[in-house]
């Protein structure tokens, strides 16, 4: 598990551990290799990476040395690596979430919430798509049909897409290639009635609808007090309360994330 919260790493609080001496600084100041920068988490074979960065700003990590944190995380010896971003669509946030294999989004049943989730899917499938069709020579004309969108009678990104499929074969290839890798999982938290747990489907279909981007619906967890509560007291609430509901909801969420299933709503 790596804490990839750069600016305000606290997953070792959840864990009940005292932070380690150890973070990313030492990675990049100290050329410590990544492995040994991982502490025991406390959990039986699960490790702990604090992303901490203490000499620089949460936003301010040099291209160069995100593109060797991103190599080094893929060479790690795990069967799986959890990535844990912080909050907001900085570019560092997007690129950390561009690079895991199953792209997790977490969202409250909040109008709020809801609107954040959209504006980071579309910055982040977008990011994915101008790095793609760059390395094809397209860069140039997407941002130039963008600049020009009411020109061209654009007003989402799906309207987008299909104006750049028309410019060529190749483009429309690219497109295509990159909507069919292109996947969110999207997991509803804090639900508190039965209303809410509809939301997750109204979310993957907005994602189809306007930005052409297939999500799957991974499940929903209820609110518990019974949670903050352990998260008061340091402990992993999956140690503490595992017969619970929530702990069932978890586990059923995460069994859909390893599969790429959609939640089944009961009937």
């Amino acid at each position: 598990m790596i804490d990839a919260d750069f600016g305000g790493a606290n997953l070792h609080t959840f864990l009940g551990i005292a932070r380690p001496d150890h973070s990313l600084t030492d990675f990049f100041e100290k050329q410590v290799p990544l492995a040994d920068l991982v502490v025991d988490s406390g959990i039986n074979n699960m490790g702990l990476l604090i992303g901490t960065i203490h000499s620089l700003a949460s936003d301010s990590m040099k291209y160069t040395q995100k593109l060797k944190l991103f190599r080094h995380i893929k060479g790690l010896d795990a069967d799986y690596i959890l990535l844990d971003l912080g909050a907001g669509a900085t570019l560092n946030t997007l690129d950390t979430f561009l690079l895991a294999d199953k792209k997790i989004i977490v969202i409250l049943p909040e109008i709020t919430a809801i609107e954040n989730s959209y504006y980071f899917l579309k910055n982040a499938f977008f990011r994915n798509l101008m790095k793609t069709l760059g390395d094809h020579g397209f860069k140039e004309v997407v941002q130039e049909t963008w600049k020009n969108k009411e020109k061209h009678n654009i007003g989402n990104l799906n309207q987008l897409l299909e104006y750049l499929r028309s410019v060529s074969p190749m483009l429309e290839k690219s497109i295509n290639q990159e909507l069919s890798t292109f996947r969110a999982h999207i997991i509803l938290n804090r639900i508190t009635t039965g209303e809410e747990v509809a939301i997750g489907r109204s979310v993957k279909s907005i994602c189809r609808k306007y930005f052409s981007v297939d999500a799957k619906y991974a499940g929903y967890v209820e609110y518990d007090p019974i949670i903050p509560r352990c998260i008061n007291k340091r402990q992993p609430f999956m140690q503490a309360c595992p017969e619970s509901r929530c702990a069932g909801e978890i586990e059923r969420v995460t069994e859909n994330l390893l599969g790429g299933k959609d939640m089944q709503l009961r009937v």
